[in-house]
């Protein structure tokens, strides 16, 4: 198999995985495609290294999200508010499921991506140390701080629920 047939086999297997994340990490599934076709540009020019790794893709995503997001202009801001006339979603499940995305989307881009990469890709704390190039000393305590900034979100506080 030639080099590109091995990059195209392994675009078509994984992309739909790599492209989960990177919109779990931007919240944007735009932003998520352009980060994923950035990504692949990458692992492209260096396939002879990454030799169809899927954790070697996975760290060239978290780090072009960490490098990427640092030169990008954020102008434009979503707001809480909707225009008059507009009638919010009556779905509970619906909001509560927003509230959780926009208080991840709080959480600094290391504390979301390990939340990320233990929860909805299921790596170990080994696993997400590889990826982002860290120690698992520190995947563990940026989990435990974001875990704690999400206990304490006011927004995602139940009406008279105590904590």
């Amino acid at each position: 198999m030639t080099r590109s047939d091995t990059f195209a086999d392994f675009v078509t297997t994984r992309s739909p995985r790599l492209l989960r994340t990177a919109y779990l990490l931007t919240h944007d599934w735009g932003l998520a495609e352009d980060l994923l076709q950035t990504s692949l540009a990458k692992a492209w020019s260096a396939w002879r290294r990454v030799d169809a790794d899927p954790a070697h893709v996975r760290r060239i995503l978290i780090n072009t999200y960490s490098t990427w997001w640092r030169r990008r202009w954020h102008g434009e801001q979503p707001t809480d508010r909707l225009s008059e006339g507009a009638t919010a979603d009556p779905g509970d499940e619906v909001a509560a499921r927003d509230e959780v995305w926009r208080a991840l989307g709080r959480l600094p881009r290391r504390q979301r991506a390990v939340l990320v990469l233990r929860y909805f890709d299921d790596l170990s704390e080994a696993q997400i140390a590889e990826v982002m190039g860290v120690s698992v000393g520190t995947v563990k305590s940026q989990h435990a701080k974001a875990l704690s900034k999400l206990r304490v979100d006011a927004s995602l506080m139940l009406e008279g629920a105590s904590r």
